[in-house]
C-alpha cells in the first residue's frame, strides 16, 4: 500500500473525471483515476455531440451559465481542434414575432461569446431558410436565423483526455471500481478497488496496466481482484452514480442527483440533407428538437424524461421514441418510421436537485454544476454538461487541494512526469493550466497506425475474409484501427471498440453486429483471449447491440 500512495484519487471516467485527472496531473499532483466500466461508457458518450453555450438557457435568464459555457466552448475548440468543429444551425421561425424573439436571443448569444464567436448570427428570408434546410416542411415557415455552435466526438474526446492525463503522469484505469473507502478518524485516507473484468484488465492495452505505478502488474488473474491505495483526497465525478458514492462514504447522505433521460435517434442523411443542423427551440410541449448531421448520419433528439432507475445501459421509453419520430416528421417533409432508425442511444443527465424549489420537473432543474465537500473530505462534483467539463474539473481540483492541503504536500516526485509533459508538471506548479492545454496523444496513435500499415507480417496474421468483412461494409474501419485501439487506446472488449473507439454501434447497430465477429477475432489475438472468451465477448456485444435497434 505504501507503494500506491496518491495525492488525488478520482472516481469516474467520464468527461468531468477525466478532465479532473488532466487538471490534477498537469498541476503536478500524483493522480489516479478509476472507472468501473470503459471511459465514457455512460452519459459522456451519449450526448447530442454539441459543444454549445446553451441557447435554451437564455430563455431561463441564466446569462452567467451561458457566458461561462460559451467561453469553455471556445477553449475546447482551440485545445482539441482534431476532435471538434464548427456546426452551422438554422432555427426556422413560423411568425414575425418568433423571428424577432429568437433572433434577439441568438444575437445576444453571439455577443456573449465575444472574441470566441464561431460566426456571425444572421436573419434569413423564407427562401434562404428553405434552401439551407431542404428537407424542412415549408408549411408556415416565415424565415429563419442562422447561428453557429460547436460539434465533437464525445467518446473520442474522453479517450484523448485519458491520453493527456497519462502524458502528465496520471494513472488511468478503466474497468476498475471503487468499492470502499478507508478512513482514519472519519477522514478518507484510501480507496479499495476491484478489477471488474478479471484477466481482461491485465491483458492487452498494456499502456494502462503498465503505466503509472504498475498497480495491475500481474499478467493474468483468474478472478476479479481487490487492492487498496492510499490517498490524500478523493474526487467523486461519477455523474448519475454520484449518490451511490456519497452513500458509500455516508449511508445517510442526502440524495443529490435527479436523473433525466434523453434519447437520440440516428437516421440516414437522405431524410435530412445538407450540412446545416436544425433546432426547434420550443415544441408544443416546451422541449427542444435537434436534427444534427454527424459522421455521415443525422442525430435527432432529444427528450427530457425523469427516470427512477439508473443503469449503465438505459433503455428508450416508447413514448420518447414516439415524441422524436412524430416531431421530426412534423417539422420536415420526411415520414420516417421505426424501421428507418439505424440506432437509438440513450443517456442520463445528472441534474441536481434544488433544496428550495421542491420541483419534480426535470426541465426546470439546474443545468449548472454543483460541488459538495463531505465531512470525510470527499469532494463531489456533479451536474453541468460536456461543454463546461474543464471548468468543473478546475473547481473540483481547487477544492481537493484545499481540503487535503496539497499545496505543500504533493507526493509526486518532480522527476516522475512522463515524457512530453510541460514544465507545469515537473516543476510542481499548482496553478491550473488547462485553459490553454492541448488535448490528445500528440500523434502516437497515427504513428503506430503508420508503422503497422507498413508492417505486413504483423497484419498478415489476420485472415483474408476478415479484411473483406471490413472493406465491404460502407464504414471506414480498418483492421489496423482495431489493433491500435487495443494497444494504446484502452480497449478491453468488443463493445469498447464498436461503441466508443469507432462509433459504429451509435451510427448503425445492425452494421456493428455484422462487424463484431471480425473485431472479436482481432481482439482475441491482441488481448490473448481464449476461444471461450472470444465467444462470450461476441455474444455479449450482440445482445447489447439489440438494445440499440428499435424492434
Amino acid at each position: 500500500m505504501d507503494n500506491h500512495t496518491y495525492d488525488i484519487v478520482i472516481i469516474g471516467g467520464g468527461a468531468t473525471g477525466l478532465g479532473s485527472a488532466v487538471d490534477a496531473a498537469s498541476r503536478g499532483y500524483k493522480t489516479l483515476l478509476v472507472e468501473q466500466a470503459d471511459f465514457g461508457k455512460g452519459t459522456s458518450s451519449r450526448s447530442t455531440k454539441l459543444v454549445h453555450g446553451g441557447v435554451r438557457y437564455l430563455a431561463q435568464g441564466n446569462i452567467k451559465l451561458v457566458r461561462e459555457a460559451l467561453a469553455e466552448r471556445g477553449r475546447l475548440l482551440k485545445n482539441a481542434p482534431l476532435m471538434t468543429s464548427t456546426q452551422p444551425f438554422v432555427v426556422p421561425v413560423f411568425s414575425l414575432w418568433e423571428k424577432f424573439y429568437y433572433s434577439a436571443g441568438l444575437m445576444l448569444y453571439d455577443v456573449l461569446s465575444g472574441k470566441l464567436s464561431l460566426g456571425k448570427t444572421r436573419l434569413l428570408s423564407r427562401k434562404k431558410t428553405l434552401e439551407l434546410l431542404p428537407n424542412i416542411n415549408p408549411k408556415k415557415v416565415a424565415g429563419g436565423i442562422l447561428y453557429y455552435d460547436g460539434q465533437f466526438n464525445d467518446a473520442e474526446l474522453c479517450i484523448e483526455l485519458a491520453h493527456t492525463a497519462e502524458r502528465y503522469g496520471a494513472t488511468v484505469l478503466n474497468y476498475t471500481k471503487a468499492v470502499g473507502f478507508i478512513k482514519e478518524k472519519d477522514i478518507i485516507v484510501g480507496v479499495e478497488l476491484e478489477d471488474t473484468l478479471g484477466a481482461a484488465m491485465s491483458a492487452g492495452g498494456g499502456e494502462v496496466a503498465a503505466g503509472g505505478d504498475g498497480i495491475n502488474g500481474a499478467s493474468h488473474v483468474a478472478e476479479p481482484t481487490r487492492q487498496k491505495v492510499s490517498c490524500k483526497c478523493v474526487i467523486n465525478a461519477t455523474g448519475v452514480f454520484t449518490d451511490s458514492v456519497l452513500q458509500m462514504d455516508d449511508p445517510h447522505a442526502d440524495t443529490l442527483v435527479y436523473p433525466s433521460q434523453g434519447i437520440h435517434l440516428v437516421v440516414s442523411p437522405k431524410f435530412f440533407r445538407g450540412i446545416n443542423a436544425m433546432m426547434i427551440p420550443k415544441t408544443d410541449d416546451g422541449r427542444v428538437l435537434f436534427a444534427v448531421p454527424w459522421q455521415g448520419k443525422v442525430v435527432v433528439g432529444t427528450t427530457d424524461s425523469h427516470v427512477d432507475h439508473i443503469d449503465l445501459e438505459p433503455l428508450p421509453l416508447a413514448e420518447e421514441i414516439h415524441f422524436v419520430l412524430e416531431h421530426f416528421n412534423r417539422y420536415t417533409n420526411a415520414a420516417i418510421t421505426k424501421e428507418d432508425v439505424l440506432s437509438v442511444f440513450v443517456g442520463l443527465r445528472p441534474l441536481v436537485r434544488s433544496a428550495n424549489s421542491g420541483s419534480n420537473i426535470s426541465s426546470l432543474l439546474s443545468r449548472d454544476h454543483t460541488l459538495v465537500v463531505s465531512p470525510s473530505r470527499l469532494v463531489t462534483i456533479t451536474g453541468g454538461k460536456w461543454t463546461t467539463y474543464r471548468k468543473m474539473a478546475e473547481d473540483a481540483v481547487n477544492n481537493a487541494f484545499f481540503v487535503a492541503k496539497l499545496d505543500h504536500t504533493s507526493t509526486k516526485d518532480s522527476g516522475s512526469a512522463k515524457a512530453g509533459a510541460t514544465s507545469a508538471a515537473t516543476s510542481g506548479a499548482k496553478k491550473c493550466i488547462t485553459k490553454d492545454l492541448p488535448i490528445g496523444d500528440l500523434g502516437a496513435a497515427r504513428e503506430l497506425a503508420a508503422q503497422l500499415t507498413l508492417d505486413e507480417p504483423m497484419l498478415g496474421n489476420y485472415l483474408d475474409h476478415e479484411f473483406a468483412a471490413f472493406h465491404h461494409i460502407t464504414y471506414a474501419i480498418r483492421v489496423v484501427d482495431v489493433v491500435v485501439a487495443a494497444r494504446i487506446s484502452y480497449v478491453r472488449t468488443v463493445e469498447d471498440f464498436l461503441a466508443r473507439r469507432s462509433r459504429l454501434l451509435f451510427l448503425d447497430a445492425r452494421a456493428a453486429i455484422k462487424l463484431a465477429p471480425s473485431v472479436a477475432t482481432i481482439l482475441q489475438k491482441e488481448l490473448n483471449w481464449s476461444n471461450e472468451e472470444r465467444e462470450a465477448q461476441l455474444q455479449s456485444f450482440i445482445q447489447l447491440a439489440q438494445q440499440y435497434i428499435i424492434h
